[in-house]
């Protein structure tokens, strides 16, 4: 009898709890705990991604670009279509806006900006990766990624300076896990002698 009246009361608290986060508007995901059940509101972080377009002739596109990059804990963003997230352009020497008016972005010359909304990363990012999907070509120069919230947990410059295969994951990884197109793949360390 004092089993069901536990539970009874565990179960009025998640439904009160999960009705008032709901009503809040904001997004909960519920993990069971050994205690009972608990509630933990996901982050969420602002990101720039700043890519340069060479001068090369035909370095240019207007293909959709997809960009995937993260830190070495997996957590991975994933944003397919870069091009729908364009900001501004910039000044190649210095950091100010050229102008504010929309554009459209990857074109010859031209730095861009584009501001991404994704979960937060834990350890600074030390991957990044582009997929262009299209006909045409694109050359990037290189491509940045700078966290608003962790300046700290910011990428380094990741240097392309060739044109993008297409329809292919195309970067670089510095970090101990492998990316694919299939999602994370961690590096196996195999220890051990070999027999002679």
């Amino acid at each position: 009898m004092i089993l069901i009246s536990k539970f009874r009361i565990t179960l009025i608290i998640f439904i009160i709890s999960t009705f008032i986060f709901l009503a809040s508007g904001s997004e909960v995901s519920i993990k069971p705990t050994s205690d009972g059940l608990s509630t933990k509101k996901k982050e969420k972080c602002t990101y720039f991604v700043t890519t340069e377009t060479t001068c090369t002739k035909g370095a240019d596109t207007t293909n959709h670009v997809s960009l995937r990059f993260g830190d070495e804990n997996s957590n991975d963003i994933l944003v397919h279509h870069l091009n729908s997230k364009h900001v501004r352009r910039v000044d190649q020497l210095e950091p100010q806006v050229l102008d504010d008016i929309p554009r459209k972005p990857f074109q010859s010359c031209m730095v861009d900006q584009f501001q991404v909304i994704g979960q937060c990363v834990k350890s600074p990012i030390c991957y990044l990766y582009l997929k262009l999907a299209g006909n045409d070509d694109w050359r990037p120069g290189f491509a940045q990624v700078q966290v608003l919230q962790g300046p700290h947990f910011s990428s380094n410059m990741f240097y392309f300076r060739r044109y993008l295969p297409r329809r292919v994951w195309h970067g670089l990884d510095l970090c101990e896990t492998q990316v694919t197109p299939f999602g994370l793949k961690r590096k196996r360390n195999v220890t051990g002698d070999r027999a002679p």
